[in-house]
């Protein structure tokens, strides 16, 4: 049984709920004719206000003519330009595509089929997704999604690819140095981007894998999980050269007052999730206080690193209300019944830890998320890069909902909404093209980049509940009536225009089809 207790520790470090043996999620489907329209030879977006992503401030009216997939002109103030296929933006919103640095693709229990949650990016505007990963094991599916979505066979994000360390060749885990340069290079000759590590790894072999992905060209990102926290902080990390740090683990383990690791209860157990997640709101009692040297200093040290945080806040949010995320307004028509069962208190699903969640609970993570936003805050505000994930089929937050979330939460610790943007444009495609040596070719609307852009019928800078699929309701005053405004209307990768509203049409199919099959005796 020992190799099943093992297996048990792994997937929960890294998680994952234990799936039964030979279980898989489906293949994607091609994607069918009418799904997505073009490439044009010339597609025209007419009239629209413009937020480019640079962190320029917002103009319009701005005509932008598309060639393929290229954005080939923008021009300022209106034309006369014709094309193949004109969009009408007139009062509408054009941003780049949205990127997502933390992605996963559900598991055959929760979410077989992974075309549900990449329709639910798509119709939130989310054109880009970095899968830390899409699948684990010898049969992980990443590549093959990789090059169908790269190619446009699939209605899918572009997909860039994460591997765990010594979890998708066939030699076995990666205990040495030596067999983590060769695991190194063994994932980039198989095409993946980068490496996601749980900390696991014993600091010598991170440092050599660290080292070798340098030199190749695969980008890092590090969850830095309890079990190892203790060898490898956040600030030792960041010194080994790790390019990316994920959640909050690590940081608060840094800035320590009066010792070197955590002080945990005596009855703490880090495999009973209750335990380990109701404990961890309590640490920030146990770190130095913002702006205090030790504070301050570590922060000036992540700054000068050149590390990117990816705050993931909103995938914690149900640890301080968990009553909201469990009712939240999309869940009866757009999360799959197998999703939210997943989601329910379970001892076996990952994520799904609250047992017997207290007000004391919530009340510890919302002091939690004090301490978490003034760093994240601290770190913007000296230079730092914030990025925009979302960590997608956990804890009550559903593909593409979460996302917009998340945007929702870097807004309440303190970047304005521009940064906000920023944050989920061009800053996230940086961090992914940061390894590769090279600018990328979307993030931001510029002429000669990839066409990838959301248009959404309100403004995102006054509200960003406009992003959300089901819109924003309000009071019309003038009329006295509730009504729906926003939703993303269009969603264009490549230069392939999605009907956003279908798509989530789409999803609320596959949802109800999900709850008839179960009504069947």
């Amino acid at each position: 049984m020992k190799w099943f207790r093992k297996t048990l520790i792994l997937l929960a470090t890294m998680g994952l709920s234990a799936q039964p043996v030979g279980a898989q999620m489906e293949r994607v489907p091609d994607r069918p004719a009418g799904e997505g329209e073009g490439p044009y030879p010339t597609l025209l977006i007419r009239g629209a206000s413009l937020i480019d992503g640079s962190g320029a401030p917002p103009e319009g009216p701005v005509d932008i003519l598309v060639r393929g997939k290229t954005i080939a002109t923008i021009a300022r103030g209106g034309s006369n330009l014709s094309a193949d296929r004109v969009i009408d933006a007139n009062g509408m919103w054009v941003l780049p595509g949205f990127v997502d640095v933390h992605g996963h693709n559900g598991d055959p229990d929760k979410a077989p089929q992974p075309s549900y949650g990449f329709k639910l990016w798509l119709a939130h505007g989310v054109t880009t997704v970095r899968g830390v990963g899409f699948g684990w094991g010898p049969d992980d599916p990443s590549l093959d999604m990789k090059r169908r979505s790269e190619a446009n066979t699939i209605t899918a994000p572009r997909l860039f690819a994460y591997a765990v360390p010594g979890d998708v060749w066939p030699n076995g885990d990666v205990t040495t140095p030596e067999q983590g340069r060769a695991w190194a290079r063994w994932a980039k000759a198989r095409g993946y981007d980068g490496i996601k590590f749980f900390n696991s790894e014993d600091p010598a072999t991170l440092a050599a894998i660290l080292d070798e992905a340098d030199k190749i060209g695969l980008g890092s990102v590090a969850h830095l999980g309890q079990r190892g926290v203790g060898q490898v902080n956040a600030a030792k990390a960041v010194a080994l050269g790790l390019d990316g740090i994920t959640h909050f683990y690590g940081h608060f383990e840094s800035l320590l007052e009066g010792r070197q690791v955590p002080d945990y209860p005596p009855g703490y157990n880090y495999l009973d999730e209750q335990s380990r997640f109701g404990t961890i709101a309590r640490l920030e009692a146990q770190a130095v206080e913002p702006g205090s040297e030790k504070w301050k200093a570590y922060v000036d040290a992540l700054v000068e690193s050149g590390v990117t945080l990816s705050p993931t806040f909103n995938i914690y949010s149900a640890s301080r209300d968990v009553m909201r995320a469990r009712t939240l307004e999309w869940h009866d028509k757009y999360t799959l019944p197998s999703l939210m069962r997943f989601y329910e208190p379970s001892l076996t699903n990952h994520g799904s830890y609250y047992h017997d969640w207290s007000s004391e609970d919530e009340a510890a993570w919302k002091r939690f998320y004090a301490k978490w936003f003034a760093l994240t805050r601290d770190f913007k505000d000296r230079g730092g890069t914030i990025t925009a994930g979302s960590d997608p089929g956990y804890i009550y937050q559903t593909w593409g909902f979460a996302y917009i979330a998340e945007l929702e939460m870097l807004r309440e610790a303190g970047l304005t909404p521009m940064e906000v943007i920023q944050a989920a444009t061009i800053n996230g495609a940086r961090e992914i093209y940061k390894s590769k040596g090279t600018e990328p070719p979307f993030g931001i609307i510029r002429e000669g980049k990839l066409a990838d852009m959301l248009i959404v019928p309100a403004n995102p800078l006054e509200n960003l509940k406009v992003l959300y699929g089901t819109g924003h309701k309000r009071l019309n005053r003038e009329t006295n009536t509730i009504e729906v405004v926003g939703g993303v209307r269009w969603t264009i990768k490549d230069g392939i225009v999605y009907d956003a509203p279908k798509l989530l049409a789409d999803v609320a199919r596959m949802v109800e089809e999900q709850k008839a099959a179960e009504l069947q005796p």
